[in-house]
């Protein structure tokens, strides 16, 4: 097996573990969030502005982990920097 074709199962591997992984936990921070906020609406429903808009920033922040987690497998699948190095090292 060449090298070229070692670093595209590896990438690709690489990318599927990342997107699942990088999934996985802020879906289940997500639901979580809204759980609570919604058992603190439950509870306090003059609150409910201030509650909202609170779960909306940090569900922002929390499904950037997953945009994160999305942006390094696409560029372990279309800009991976290994292949340059492995391509230059076979033709030359």
């Amino acid at each position: 097996m060449d090298s070229i074709s070692l670093i595209g199962m590896a990438s690709v591997f690489t990318a599927g573990i990342t997107i699942a992984i990088g999934a996985i936990g802020p879906a289940l921070g997500e639901g979580r969030a809204v759980a609570q906020a919604l058992s603190s609406l439950a509870q306090q429903p003059d609150e409910a502005n201030r509650i909202t808009r609170t779960l909306f920033v940090g569900l922002a922040m929390i499904e950037s982990t997953a945009i994160y987690a999305f942006v390094v497998s696409m560029i372990l699948l279309f800009a991976n920097p290994f292949w340059d190095k492995v391509v230059q090292q076979a033709g030359g």
